[in-house]
């Protein structure tokens, strides 16, 4: 099993790692490849100016970190058109469909991109050319590959001629149309070849004989080769589409074991399958099954010792029973109590979160949830939604508390910080207390909370506006608290306010705690927030345009619970899945 990764850069240690495996892999697979040729691509996503292109490497990954093959998409921003310049598997694999999963996901990205084409080289599969038998059985079974999809070399041109006498490493010029029947213009081929040869190759061909090239293609539109390895009645393939047209739904299924039935819990079971009924309306979602974390996840962000107390004691507790906190050191909190019921006040915050068997079970699941919305970003896809309860924005590196057991948005930022910089935007009505304590004193995640004023809403402790953070981290969190009463244009003011901060910090993730708890007559909030405002604020946060996971939190009248998210959802995917249609 692996997973598909995109890098935009060198910045993060995960990413040079990366970069690094993937020339141990060209160093083999392409032993006649120049040493400046390596060194590029690290130069080619730093600095894209200096080649005219934007470069997009994809690396096939394991669960272990082992690249095992890799993609670099070529984006000429300017000309609407995408270039595949490397694609390969690493030593051993081929076969395996690493390639063929690595280049469905190029094609995903070149029609997030609305590229006009995806144009790249294939190895000349002639034999009056290709005098070696291996390497044309090689060339051959690599166009097959091609056909396939729909995609085959555009003829009637010189593009295959030898650069110097005796060449013979000679490239057809492919065009994937992305799944459109009708091909494309002579003038927008001849000025995508003109663009791809001096940007690629201006250093080493004349320009004479770049421009001998570009007026080779005569054929308007331009006319593919005929089908020489599938049928030809075999349809042409577009895209899946899966990645950029909706949204992957991670839902913690397991959820409803957690059902604590006292009078005025408000976090029940009814929340999530509310709010299914009315996102399914929209088919903007397709079901994702979560995949397991390991503890190690949970205890980057948690102290261990508190992750150890929450599932011995859950293990312990039988079926049925829930205990609540009676006591809580406050003034020794070096000596806590041997008894384990006597310990939930030691790392529990408040009266009304208790624990009991399944606890911990739902809990976990919801870490798998959010965190599998993470790797699908760090995979390359826009969007993904967790949904998930028990809720964790108010569990702390150490204690728990407001019906959240562990904090999942911050495991989630975690994983996520590994990969480049991380924004977390806190829109529940209450403060994320718990994703400010776990990244208070960092840098490389950004934290932003609009929330009631603690002084009269919960936690009542954390959420003020002059705490910004401690040592490294002063000055990347950002609190923006709100009166009792306020009305739906003052809260977008404050949102604006807020996307504009995380826009300075650039992050290269967004991690989005979805509170709806700002909804007129919730329980437990004070606002007045209605659907339409909901669709707005959704709008607002689409203008981003960074890859974003949405972990659920707070939300509980139901009467309008499924509504809001619905239209929420509605206007995130205005703008941040906006594209135009072909």
């Amino acid at each position: 099993m692996f997973r598909i990764r995109k890098l935009y850069d060198s910045v993060s240690s995960a990413n040079r790692d990366a970069i690094a495996q993937v020339l141990d892999i060209l160093r083999v697979q392409f032993p006649k490849a120049r040493k400046e040729d390596f060194e590029k691509i690290s130069q080619q996503l730093q600095n894209p100016m200096k080649y005219r292109y934007r470069s997009i490497l994809f690396v096939a990954e394991d669960g272990r970190g082992k690249v095992r093959g890799f993609a670099m998409l070529l984006h000429l921003t300017d000309m609407g058109i995408g270039c595949l310049e490397l694609i390969s598997s690493a030593p051993g694999r081929t076969g395996g469909g690493v390639g063929g999963i690595l280049y469905e996901q190029v094609r995903e990205e070149a029609l997030a991109l609305n590229l006009k084409g995806l144009f790249f080289e294939c190895s000349v599969d002639d034999p009056e050319v290709i005098t070696d038998s291996a390497v044309l059985a090689q060339n051959r079974a690599r166009m097959k590959f091609y056909e396939r999809l729909g995609i085959r070399p555009i003829m009637n041109n010189v593009y295959a001629s030898p650069v110097k006498p005796g060449d013979q490493d000679l490239y057809y010029l492919m065009l994937d149309n992305l799944g459109r029947e009708v091909s494309m213009k002579l003038k927008a081929v001849r000025q995508a070849v003109q663009a791809i040869l001096d940007r690629k190759y201006g250093h080493l061909i004349p320009a004479s004989q770049i421009q001998e090239v570009v007026e080779s293609f005569r054929d308007d539109p331009v006319i593919l080769r005929e089908r020489r390895y599938t049928k030809k009645n075999t349809a042409a393939l577009a895209p899946s589409g899966l990645s950029t047209r909706r949204i992957p739904l991670i839902v913690n299924e397991g959820h409803d074991i957690h059902h604590v039935k006292t009078r005025g819990y408000v976090e029940a079971p009814v929340r999530i399958e509310t709010i299914l009924q009315e996102i399914d309306k929209t088919g903007l979602f397709v079901r994702t099954s979560p995949h397991r974390t390991g503890e190690k996840a949970l205890r980057e962000v948690h102290d261990p010792h508190f992750v150890d107390y929450l599932h011995k004691v859950c293990a312990e507790l039988p079926p049925g029973k829930s205990i609540y906190p009676i006591i809580f050191p406050a003034h020794n909190q070096r000596r806590p109590p041997k008894d384990r019921e006597l310990q939930v006040g030691y790392y529990c915050t408040d009266t009304f979160t208790p624990l009991n068997r399944n606890a911990w079970l739902a809990a976990r699941g919801a870490v798998d949830c959010a965190v599998t919305g993470a790797e699908l970003l760090a995979g390359g896809a826009p969007l993904a939604y967790a949904l998930v309860r028990p809720p964790g924005h108010h569990a702390e590196r150490r204690s728990y508390g407001g019906f959240c057991y562990f904090n999942s948005a911050a495991v989630a930022a975690q994983f996520l910080s590994r990969y480049g910089r991380v924004a977390v935007l806190d829109v529940d009505f209450h403060h994320g207390n718990g994703t400010q304590d776990i990244f208070y004193n960092r840098s490389d995640v950004f934290t932003v909370s609009i929330h009631g004023n603690p002084r009269f809403a919960y936690p009542h402790f954390a959420g003020f506006a002059d705490e910004v953070g401690e040592g490294e981290g002063a000055g990347f969190n950002l609190n923006l608290p709100l009166p009792e009463t306020i009305t739906p244009e003052r809260y977008r003011e404050t949102l604006h306010k807020a996307l504009h901060a995380i826009r300075k910090f650039s992050p290269n993730y967004l991690v989005l705690c979805l509170g709806l708890d700002t909804a007129k007559a919730d329980p437990t909030g004070t606002w007045t927030l209605i659907a339409e405002d909901f669709r707005l604020n959704g709008q607002l946060i689409g203008t981003l345009k960074l890859p974003t996971l949405i972990v659920q939190e707070g939300g509980y009248r139901t009467r309008t619970l499924g509504i809001n998210a619905r239209r929420f959802f509605e206007g995130l995917a205005e703008t941040a899945l906006q594209r135009t249609v072909q």
